[in-house]
């Protein structure tokens, strides 16, 4: 496997009046995961990019991580180090932000 963890934040946009991530929210994510990410030096063993929608609307922003599979939502900016520290780095699911399906 390439990365140790790949990271997929949903960035879908939906027709006004309909419950979606969106583009906005879920880029600010992308962009402060890459920021932190490189400062920690995990730039190549982590990978996070955008994806279309996870089929978690209701609970966006939402991603998922991969190995694992762990879907989380809704993620905040201010969740990112976190995210990072318990479930990339120790391998802890927050299940605070969990999703269970």
């Amino acid at each position: 496997m390439r990365y140790d963890k790949h990271i997929f934040i949903c960035t879908n946009q939906k027709p006004e009046g309909n419950k979606c991530c969106g583009e906005e929210r879920g880029m600010e994510l992308v962009k402060e995961f890459r920021r932190q990410l490189t400062e920690r030096g995990l730039k190549g063993t982590v990978r996070v990019q955008r994806s279309g929608c996870l089929d978690a609307c209701e609970f966006g922003p939402s991603l998922v991580i991969y190995p694992e599979g762990t879907y989380y939502g809704p993620v905040m900016a201010t969740d990112v180090s976190r995210i990072i520290d318990e479930h990339v780095l120790a391998g802890k699911v927050l299940e605070d932000l969990e999703l269970k399906f």
